[in-house]
């Protein structure tokens, strides 16, 4: 269901123990580029009717995801701040084909597999975690991150035809394994 490749290796919940508001402040980061993206596609792909409701759909719910995250640092005490990002957008990102419709499909494509990603994350976290409101809140947030790859790969068969999307998520999963599996050094949602 989610076309990942490859499974979280222990080095990222390693991260998660030494370095969890980090983790949570990412998360937050996470949730509104994931927003501002599907923003991106609706100004883009605007004359696609299909595409431009989904996105004021998945919009909504990731901006509320991302107020969610906000009032979870503050019940902690963490104080919401800019951090580096690392580097699995944008490695991903330069994977994406220039000319359309391979650019539409390939951008498609990514966000759902940043979805997935997220989604195989945050059950981790949800089965990991020994506090009770963190697992609760990331096991909240699993099925609207799955909903949101599918409707992801869904809509990039707008662009091409089924088997050609198949074959490019299965490019693009092989690269995402390869991304993820390197890892980084800085303690972050996807690193």
């Amino acid at each position: 269901m989610l076309h990942l490749q490859s499974e979280s290796q222990a080095r990222w919940l390693r991260q998660v123990d030494e370095h969890l508001e980090e983790i949570l402040i990412d998360h937050a980061h996470c949730e509104h580029k994931a927003a501002a993206s599907a923003m991106s596609l609706f100004g883009s792909y605007v004359d696609c009717q299909e595409l431009t409701q989904e996105m004021t759909t998945i919009i909504a719910e990731e901006l509320e995801h991302f107020q969610m995250v906000l009032d979870l640092l503050k019940r902690r005490g963490i104080r919401f701040r800019k951090i580096r990002p690392g580097d699995y957008g944008r490695k991903l990102n330069l994977l994406m084909r220039p000319n359309e419709p391979d650019r539409a499909v390939d951008r498609l494509l990514i966000a759902g597999l940043i979805e997935a990603r997220s989604c195989e994350r945050f059950k981790l976290l949800k089965d990991y975690v020994s506090d009770p409101e963190l697992a609760n809140f990331y096991g909240s947030l699993f099925e609207s991150e799955a909903r949101h790859h599918t409707t992801y790969v869904r809509l990039a068969r707008h662009f091409q035809d089924p088997e050609t999307v198949r074959l490019r998520l299965d490019e693009l999963s092989a690269a995402e394994a390869a991304i993820i599996d390197v890892g980084h050094e800085l303690p972050r949602m996807h690193s």
